[in-house]
């Protein structure tokens, strides 16, 4: 049986364009795209934390050290410059993939500059 898991993410990247008129994509510093595990054209799912918008779209290569996130074509209609967003792709696998497999968490600040990365969550505790 195949499930699918999160295979990585940017999480709380800023958008730094809106292009409604570029090709429809997300276009993401490559540094980052490397940093995360991710590929050129690979299926994307976008979740906009500022305004709770969720789509799919594709990624495109920005410049190198750039710090781009430019979302493009129809994308740019769900989000604002400066919106923060959760950029996550997924993978499938077996359930024997699963047990040794490790998500790349890749953690921005503000200005798309990576605070920290990790392959885990920890365990989301109850709120007082």
């Amino acid at each position: 049986m195949q499930i699918e898991l999160l295979k990585c993410k940017l999480h709380m990247a800023a958008v730094t364009q809106a292009e409604l008129w570029y090709d429809g994509s997300c276009a993401i510093d490559r540094d980052l795209v490397e940093l995360a595990g991710l590929r050129e054209f690979e299926k994307i799912d976008i979740y906009n934390v500022t305004n709770g918008e969720r789509f799919h779209t594709y990624v495109i290569l920005a410049k190198r050290g750039s710090g781009t996130i430019s979302m493009n074509g129809a994308a740019a209609r769900r989000v604002q410059v400066g919106d923060r967003i959760i950029i996550a792709s997924y993978a499938q696998m077996t359930e024997e993939e699963a047990d040794s497999f490790k998500p790349k968490l890749v953690y921005l600040d503000q200005h798309n500059g990576v605070e920290r990365s990790s392959n885990t969550i920890p365990v989301q505790l109850a709120g007082a």
